[in-house]
């Protein structure tokens, strides 16, 4: 139970490699996943203000007085 099989090094040597391997790995991969949040936020944002619409666009659905009584 105490001792370190292959397995738990290769683990151990995958992470010590994504940690310090390469010049500055963690921070582009940091960096990625924040451009990725902000374009999100982004396309939220855009989603949620409201369209101009002209009053040719608008379409009135209101009832009128004599088809609600007749309904009734």
């Amino acid at each position: 139970m105490g001792s370190i099989g292959p397995l738990q090094i290769i683990i151990f040597l995958v992470v010590a490699i994504l940690v310090f391997g390469g010049r500055g790995r963690i921070s582009s991969i940091m960096g990625d996943m924040a451009k990725g949040i902000r374009s999100f936020r982004t396309g939220l944002k855009d989603e949620d203000t409201p369209k101009m619409v002209d009053k040719d666009d608008m379409v009135d659905v209101t009832p009128k007085k004599e088809e609600a009584k007749t309904k009734t």
